[in-house]
């Protein structure tokens, strides 16, 4: 009895070391089948938690807003161009704060913030904010603090830093030759045969690109643009800025009033250089009824072929305006087209007239430039350039603007005939019976 209880713990021990042994072998102890050396785990990134995806971001703890980050190393002790709209009068200490792939950096000394000097009166500027990235930072965000040292990682707002591989080498291939940079729609505008009669002769003029900033549009316009985009013509950048501050509809503070020089025009214009700075070999700066129209070339390379062999050094290409009343029509009625009837907007092929300049009225400019070369940029002038000006002489380039009389009713005595958007007219036409007919807007009545 003894040996069989004797051979029975026996037996029980032996199971009960066997089934440990095969536990650890093939769950717990990794001898024979694992590394000892445990697997190297990813380290946990620390920034950025909130990427803004917005072209407008207020600042913490400030009245200010922030629109984008540019990586811009042409002023010596900079990399890092942060664009805004501040407060005037009440400017502090900033201090930026960078990704570096995924770990915080040191925050920098203070930044250097500079006012652009166009202004208008108004209580709200366009501003730029210099920054250096600190050594063997591999900067891929950046963030603004009011004060140094340590942060709240979590409720740091982080702005991509665009135009990584930027360094002023104009050597490299652009995507475009042309860009338009408008700035900026808002209200209930509507035009919408002018929008589509400027942007088809833009694209018959070799334009590539055209970047427009969106506050608010007619419901027509909203068709037109959402197809332009589809297609891949039209860039749209949203501007909220009503949402921030109370934007003023007109360009001074004293007859004006409101936060913002006409919606934040200054900002949206600037901000489109550097977003084509990297890629557009020229920017357009100009409303959308204008048109900046070669009268000795059939389009703008040709054109700027020509002005940049004779002027090679200059960066900023200052085109002369020149209006075209609207309630002046061509008398024949050749170009009013019954397709366009039920189109909103102004029809500028009928108006031919254009507004002799008043010699003792200086007449303003609107541009083409160089965007490398431009470091500021305000409505009718760059504030900052790196290259030369030059004022194309009005017989090579003016802008076609047809608007509101400038000068009140004038005799056509008084006005000069100007049928150069008729030499185009053969393309011009069904290209823009084409874009309203995609976009739902022209009706099958009447329709050439």
């Amino acid at each position: 009895m003894d040996k069989a209880k004797d051979f029975k713990g026996k037996f029980f021990l032996l199971f009960m070391v066997t089934i440990i042994f095969i536990f650890f072998i093939t769950v717990r102890l990794p001898w024979t089948t694992y590394s000892a050396v445990p697997k190297p785990r990813e380290a946990p990134k620390t920034c950025p938690f909130r990427i803004s995806e917005r072209t407008i971001t207020p600042l913490n703890n400030t009245k200010h807003l922030l629109v984008s980050a540019y990586m811009d190393q042409r002023v010596k002790g900079f990399d890092i161009r942060i664009i805004g709209i501040f407060r005037r009068d009440s400017i502090q200490p900033l201090y930026c704060l960078f990704c570096c792939a995924g770990d915080l950096s040191s925050t920098t000394p203070p930044t250097t913030i500079l006012q652009h000097s166009d202004n208008f009166g108004f209580p709200f500027a366009t501003t730029d904010v210099m920054c250096q990235i600190p050594q063997n930072c591999n900067a891929t965000h950046v963030s603004l603090l009011t004060q140094p040292g340590r942060v709240k990682v979590f409720n740091q707002m982080w702005l991509p830093i665009r135009n990584q591989k930027t360094k002023g080498k104009e050597e490299k291939k652009f995507q475009f030759d042309f860009t338009v940079c408008v700035s900026n729609l808002f209200g209930e505008y509507n035009n919408v045969l002018q929008f589509a009669q400027t942007l088809e002769m833009y694209r018959l003029l070799g334009v590539n690109r055209v970047v427009i900033y969106n506050t608010s549009c007619g419901p027509d316009l909203e068709r037109l643009l959402q197809s332009y985009s589809q297609e891949g013509f039209v860039e749209m950048v949203p501007w909220p800025i009503d949402q921030y501050l109370n934007p003023s509809r007109g360009w001074l503070f004293s007859e004006h009033g409101g936060d913002v020089h006409y919606f934040g025009q200054l900002a949206t214009l600037n901000e489109c250089i550097y977003r084509s700075m990297d890629r557009s070999r020229y920017v357009l700066l100009n409303d959308i009824d204008e048109i900046i129209m070669p009268y000795q070339h059939n389009n703008l390379m040709s054109l700027m072929d020509m002005l940049q062999q004779q002027h090679p050094n200059t960066g900023v290409f200052l085109i002369q305006n020149h209006f075209f009343p609207k309630k002046r029509f061509e008398p024949s009625g050749r170009f009013h087209l019954p397709q366009w009837n039920k189109v909103p907007g102004v029809n500028i092929l009928e108006h031919i007239y254009r507004e002799i300049p008043d010699g003792h009225e200086d007449m303003p400019h609107k541009m083409i430039v160089r965007p490398r070369l431009v470091e500021q940029t305000s409505v009718h002038n760059v504030l900052k350039t790196l290259g030369e000006r030059f004022i194309v002489p009005m017989d090579v380039c003016r802008i076609i603007h047809v608007r509101t009389s400038k000068r009140g009713s004038l005799t056509l005595q008084q006005l000069n005939e100007d049928k150069r958007l008729w030499d185009f007219q053969e393309k011009l036409i069904p290209n823009v019976d084409k874009v309203l007919r995609r976009a739902g807007l022209l009706s099958s009545e009447g329709q050439s």
